[in-house]
This record gives structure tokens, C-alpha cells and sequence, in this order.
């Protein structure tokens, strides 16, 4: 980046904080899609990695009136995209591994496969008490191993919508194992 692009970065910025909206989205324009390669550089899923631009951007706006360098922008904003990719992986990995430990039960022997009917048994009775619509989008994403995208055009919703069905479905199963227990 050139000193040129710094100073109209920097000028951009205190444009916003003295309240020109037209400023701030002359930033998002110059910045959303290297964000968004920053993110899928990390997570490998366009999806996500627009999610995680979209909620950089949201601390980076939030934040934008403490930043005391203005100047240094870009690498404080980049810090934050990459940190965010970093905390989705995270994320991503528990839950994978959290669904993954249900079915990882010792089948060797017949303690273990009382063990696994007995979890397996507590989270088909949590599912079946959720919403039709979580049940269907669990359904269709973990027995039926149907993508986002996929689930998306069969249900006729858009991507978004998918993803936070399945993440409100897998957060309630939480809470309803978790007080079973």
C-alpha cells in the first residue's frame, strides 16, 4: 500500500468519526472483498468466510472511534479479520468434535454399547423435541450429509437462514442434554 492509500485511509476514517456514513462504506467497499480472501485463506468455505467478514466489520466499526493510528488500518483491521477466521475454526473443530465424541463410544464391549445406545437414545428424544424446522435442517445436514448450499436450494431459503436454523437447532439440543443430565 502506498502512503497515498494510508493518508486516504486515515482521512476516511475521521470523516466517519465526525459522522459521514459515506466514508465508512467507501472503506467497506475498499476493504470487504480482501477481507473475505483473508477469511477463506484461513477457513477454506466462501460462506463462512463472508460471516466472518461481515462480523469483522462489526467490531472494526464498533472500534473504529478508539483507533489511535489511523494510519495503521489496514494491518489493525486485517488482525481482526484473521482473528475471527481463527476463533470460527475453533469453533468449528469443538462442535466437530463434540458431535464426533457421541458417536466414538467403545463398541468392543457391551458396556460401551449401552453407553452409546443411551446417548444415542438421550439425543434422538432432544431432537424430536425440537421444532419441526430444526429437525428437518439436522436431519438433512448430519443423517442426510447435505451441505449448506445444498440444504438451501432444497428448502428454498437462502444460506443464511440455514445456518442460523442449524446453529439455533444445535445450541437447543445443548441446553436439552444439558438438563437431562
Amino acid at each position: 500500500m502506498n502512503n497515498k492509500q494510508k493518508s486516504t485511509d486515515g482521512f476516511l476514517i475521521l470523516q466517519y468519526r465526525e459522522g459521514s456514513m459515506t466514508a465508512l462504506s467507501q472503506l467497506v467497499e475498499r476493504y470487504h472483498k480482501d477481507f473475505c480472501k483473508r477469511a477463506y485463506w484461513i477457513i477454506k468455505d466462501p460462506d463462512l468466510a463472508k460471516d466472518v467478514a461481515q462480523e469483522s466489520w462489526m467490531i472494526i466499526i464498533n472500534k473504529l472511534k478508539d483507533l489511535e493510528k489511523v494510519d495503521s488500518f489496514k494491518p489493525w483491521a486485517f488482525r481482526i479479520v484473521y482473528t475471527k477466521a481463527i476463533d470460527r475454526i475453533k469453533l468449528l473443530h469443538k462442535e466437530r468434535n463434540s458431535i464426533d465424541s457421541i458417536g466414538s463410544l467403545d463398541t468392543n464391549n457391551h458396556e460401551s454399547e449401552d453407553k452409546k445406545s443411551v446417548v444415542q437414545q438421550r439425543l434422538l428424544d432432544a431432537i424430536h423435541k425440537l421444532p419441526k424446522e430444526k429437525q428437518d435442517i439436522i436431519r438433512l445436514f448430519y443423517k442426510e450429509g447435505y451441505s449448506i448450499n445444498e440444504i438451501s436450494t432444497f428448502l428454498d431459503i437462502p444460506k443464511g437462514t440455514v445456518k442460523s436454523r442449524l446453529f439455533k437447532a444445535r445450541e437447543k439440543l445443548k441446553s436439552i442434554i444439558k438438563n437431562k443430565s
